[in-house]
């Protein structure tokens, strides 16, 4: 498939901002899934000063500054990109998760010691031991690593409450472990921190999704949202991506911004201002079929 993606992000601010500093990781990244045809940033003000390179995980990053005084800063990303269908995974793959952990303890190749980084505590995703508990009612002895990764999948669905207003960006998991709530980001960092008390690798996704109207209704146009989900790391498949937001395997449907250790890793905008004060934010995502954006 191939999309149409735009992010408009605006920051309205009580005073004026005399000067900023941003990074920006809004650009979708190439993966062995996905193609990237066109991306680029437009800026209101304009910046004095960008410069685009990849950060440490490969992501595509923008670091841009504005040196005139503003009360008003909008940054969009318009892209197109296509993607393919989630891989089908042979039953041959899916080997005991037991010996997936192993083979990360010893991180003998290249692939292994790339994917033992993700096996750590990271600044939002904490492996308590309870998160171990948690894991091992679909992590049983000798299970299929991929079988298993599902199962988590549809248990953190079930298990976690979709809900806009009791996290924020930077709610650590232990909270949403407790509270059995959150966003998109909450349920994929529970699954990260889940994974990773076991042994496995995980890391965190952030992208978009493309999400259907009812039947007979027009897409809405600022109805979609940025995304997140989780991939696990297998021997000789690399990494899976799960969703458990939607309960599925991450497809076509899944385009890919950034991934690193948990979403502090991949903020779509951070940085720091001189002066505004107060301020709201207003965020807005289109993803759309391209012969749909044509017709």
């Amino acid at each position: 498939m191939e999309y149409f993606v735009r992010h408009r992000t605006a920051y309205r601010y009580v005073q004026d901002v005399s000067s900023s500093c941003h990074v920006a990781h809004l650009l979708p990244r190439e993966t062995p899934r996905q193609k990237v045809l066109e991306a680029e940033l437009l800026f209101t003000p304009e910046p004095a000063l960008v410069r685009r390179g990849l950060d440490y995980f490969g992501n595509i990053q923008n670091l841009f500054t504005i040196e005139e005084a503003h009360s008003v800063l909008e940054v969009s990303s318009e892209s197109r990109v296509v993607t393919e269908a989630a891989p089908s995974l042979d039953a041959a793959l899916d080997v005991p998760w037991e010996a997936v952990r192993a083979e990360l303890e010893t991180a003998r190749n290249d692939d292994s010691r790339d994917a033992a980084q993700y096996l750590f505590d990271s600044p939002l995703v904490v492996a308590l031991a309870e998160m171990a508990d948690y894991a091992e009612v679909s992590f049983t002895p000798g299970r299929g690593i991929l079988t298993a990764a599902a199962d988590l999948t549809t248990r953190v669905h079930k298990d976690f409450r979709y809900d806009t207003t009791v996290t924020d960006a930077y709610t650590p998991v232990e909270k949403v472990f407790r509270i059995r709530a959150g966003v998109c980001q909450d349920l994929a960092h529970v699954a990260i921190a889940a994974l990773r008390a076991i042994g496995l690798s995980a890391r965190y996704v952030s992208g978009y999704l493309l999400t259907s109207p009812p039947p007979g209704q027009p897409r809405l146009v600022g109805a979609d949202a940025s995304h997140a989900w989780f991939a696990l790391w297998v021997p000789d498949c690399g990494w899976i991506d799960f969703d458990p937001t939607n309960n599925m395997q991450a497809g076509e449907s899944h385009i890919t911004a950034a991934w690193g250790r948990d979403y502090s890793d991949v903020t779509p905008i951070s940085g720091v201002i001189t002066g505004g004060g107060e301020h709201i934010v207003e965020v807005g995502v289109d993803v759309v079929p391209v012969d749909e954006e044509s017709a």
